[in-house]
C-alpha cells in the first residue's frame, strides 16, 4: 500500500497504461483523495507571482470511479523559457576568428576557450610560437580548398581559430577597481551595431586605458571575427560587455559615483566644461550609432550631453573615431 488508502503499486488505468508508484505518492498527499471524490479542480495558486500559477491536468479513473486523482504541474511563464533558451543558445555559440593578429592574439589568450584551428602552410610558420604556447594541433590546409566556415569575403590571410566568447564577467567587475594611477574611464554604445566600428573603438579604449566598452545585449554588435580583426587584437585585453538594458546601466553607474556623459551633436557643453575640476572622477562616455545618435531614453538619463568642439564649421566624426577623441579629452590627471 503507498500513500493513501485505495492506490496501490503500479495499479492500471483503464486505458492500460500503469501509473508508477512515486507518482502517485505527491499527488494523493497533496490533494487528499477523499476531498477530491467530487468536483475538477481546475487551478490552485502559489504565492502573489502569476508564474507561479499551477495547472491541474485531470487524470482518468484509478480503481473505483468515485475516486480521482488530478496530476500538478507547473508551467513555466514565458519569460523564464526565454531566458533558459538564452543560456542554451550562449553555452553553444563559438566563433570563427580570422586573420593572423586575431587569432595570434586568441592563441596566446589563456582565457580564451579555443576549439579548433585551420592554417595553411604559411600561416602556420608565421604563427608557430603562439601554436605552441596554445597546446593546440592545427589542421592544416591547402591555401585553394580553404573550409567554408568563414564568409567568402572574409580575409583570413590563411588562418582561422573557432573560439568561445569571452566572459568578462560583471558590470561592477569592471567598473571598480582597474588602474591605480588613472580614474576610471567608461564607453558605453547605444546600439552600434558595426562591427568595424566597434572594433575600431575597442582598440581606442584599450590605448587610451578604459576599463571596457559597454554595449547592449540586443542591437549591438555581437563578439565576431570582423569585429576581431578591425580590433587587431584589442578584443582579447579589452573587456567589451553587453547589458540587457542600456539606461539601467547608466543608472547603475551613477550609482557608484560615475558622472556619464552623452555625445549629442545639439549639445551646448564640451566634453572639458563638463568634467573641468573633476577629472579624477570616474566618467562613462555614451556615443550613439551614426545618424539616429543617442536615443531620447538615453539622453534623459545621462548627467550631461555634451559635444566635441571642432575647429571650423564642418563638424562631423563616424563614431569610432568620435569615441577616440572623447576618450582622448575625458583623460584623467594621472
Amino acid at each position: 500500500m503507498v500513500g493513501d488508502p485505495g492506490i496501490e503499486p503500479g495499479v492500471s488505468r483503464l486505458e492500460g497504461v500503469t501509473v508508477p508508484c512515486h507518482t502517485l505518492r505527491p499527488v494523493a498527499h497533496l490533494f487528499g483523495i477523499a476531498a477530491e471524490r467530487e468536483g475538477l479542480i481546475t487551478d490552485v495558486s502559489r504565492g502573489r507571482q502569476q508564474e507561479n500559477r499551477l495547472k491541474i491536468t485531470r487524470l482518468s479513473y484509478i480503481g473505483s470511479p468515485h475516486l480521482q486523482i488530478r496530476l500538478m504541474t507547473m508551467k513555466k511563464p514565458k519569460w523564464v523559457v526565454e531566458k533558459e533558451q538564452s543560456k542554451k543558445a550562449a553555452a553553444a555559440e563559438t566563433v570563427w576568428l580570422f586573420g593572423l593578429h586575431a587569432v595570434r592574439d586568441a592563441l596566446q589568450n589563456p582565457a580564451r576557450e579555443k576549439l579548433r584551428l585551420i592554417v595553411t602552410r604559411n600561416a602556420q610558420d608565421k604563427l608557430a610560437e603562439a601554436i605552441e604556447a596554445s597546446g593546440m594541433t592545427p589542421e592544416m590546409v591547402d591555401p585553394r580548398k580553404f573550409p567554408k566556415v568563414l564568409d567568402p569575403q572574409s580575409v583570413h590571410q590563411g588562418a582561422a581559430l573557432e573560439v568561445k566568447p569571452l566572459n568578462w564577467g560583471s558590470l561592477q567587475d569592471r567598473a571598480i577597481g582597474g588602474d591605480a594611477d588613472l580614474p576610471p574611464r567608461l564607453v558605453l554604445l547605444d546600439r552600434v551595431t558595426d562591427p568595424h566600428n566597434v572594433g575600431a573603438i575597442l582598440r581606442s579604449a584599450e590605448v587610451f586605458g578604459a576599463q571596457a566598452v559597454i554595449g547592449t545585449r540586443h542591437h549591438s554588435a555581437p563578439e565576431t571575427g570582423a569585429l576581431a580583426k578591425t580590433a587587431s587584437g584589442a578584443l582579447e585585453r579589452q573587456p567589451y560587455l553587453r547589458m540587457r538594458n542600456l539606461a539601467d546601466t547608466i543608472i547603475e553607474l551613477q550609482g557608484m559615483g560615475y558622472i556619464v556623459l552623452g555625445l549629442d551633436g545639439e549639445a551646448e557643453m564640451s566634453i572639458e566644461a563638463a568634467i573641468d575640476g573633476k577629472r579624477d572622477r570616474p566618467i562613462a562616455l555614451v556615443l550613439g550609432a551614426e545618424g539616429p545618435g543617442l536615443r531620447q531614453k538615453t539622453k534623459e538619463t545621462v548627467d550631461h550631453l555634451v559635444k566635441i568642439d571642432f575647429a571650423r564649421g564642418f563638424g562631423s566624426l563616424n563614431v569610432s573615431n568620435a569615441a577616440a577623441v572623447a576618450l582622448y579629452a575625458a583623460r584623467g590627471n594621472g
